[in-house]
């Protein structure tokens, strides 16, 4: 496990947009960054979906989050834009980028990965995470610190048979982690990074292992010390960086 010990106020003052925050790792990573002192904007397919995080981390006491109803899946490049007005108008700047929304697609080989269950994966991977991270970064800029994580995979560092689309989407996740970094390195105080979460008790690892025992998974609340870390001042001048949750 990634060995970090947060302070308990590690991100008060901050504001942080998680995608994919109605479950698993994303809203894991939500009510965590919320505990430690951040506003948090929690974006998901739906406001239903949402509701419960939401729930969870006014009944805790932590400051109220905003709840961002957004379909990676269906959205067109000009939405994302005028979310990105609509977050400068409701909070005015970003601190933390999470990429955390994907999909997985069929587990199946390049030869037979149907052509549209391939677009549709580099769409909600990759597409949209280009999009919501161009359209978000004057956001991030205003910040002194900003922080944008990627989600990755250990398919998306070394290539594996019957990954289909989702190993090649991974691997074009970093490659857009490196190209940014870069950009930015020297020029902005924002820095770009990804996390391999790894074996999670999540809904997508019992999709993509129905056969294994979910209970030999770390939970997701079990691998935030990464998140944290990279969301947090302890993590300034890391840039470019692959790291992993466990």
């Amino acid at each position: 496990m990634f060995d970090y010990s947060a302070h308990p106020e590690l991100l008060k003052g901050r504001i942080i947009l998680v995608t994919g925050a109605a479950r698993g790792i994303g809203a894991a990573a939500a009510k965590t960054y919320a505990a430690h002192g951040a506003t948090v904007l929690l974006l998901g397919r739906t406001e239903a979906s949402l509701a419960q995080v939401h729930d969870e981390i006014q009944a805790a006491g932590h400051l109220l989050p905003l709840v961002i109803p957004f379909d990676l899946e269906s959205t067109d490049p000009a939405q994302y834009h005028d979310l990105a007005t609509m977050i400068e108008r409701k909070v005015g700047r970003l601190d933390g980028l999470l990429h955390n929304a994907s999909i997985i697609g069929p587990r199946t080989s390049v030869e037979h990965l149907p052509g549209e269950d391939f677009m549709q994966v580099m769409h909600v991977n990759v597409n949209a995470t280009f999009m919501l991270t161009q359209a978000l970064l004057p956001l991030l800029q205003r910040s002194t610190d900003a922080s944008i994580a990627f989600t990755s995979s250990s398919v998306g560092r070394k290539g594996r048979a019957q990954w289909g689309a989702y190993g090649v989407s991974k691997f074009a996740t970093e490659g857009l982690m490196q190209t940014l970094a870069d950009e930015l390195e020297g020029v902005t105080s924002v820095r770009a990074n990804s996390i391999n979460p790894g074996a999670t008790r999540t809904g997508m690892r019992a999709q993509a292992y129905p056969d294994e025992n979910p209970q030999n998974n770390p939970a997701p609340e079990d691998i935030m010390p990464v998140y944290l870390y990279l969301m947090g001042p302890d993590s300034k001048g890391i840039n470019g960086q692959a790291l992993n949750a466990q």
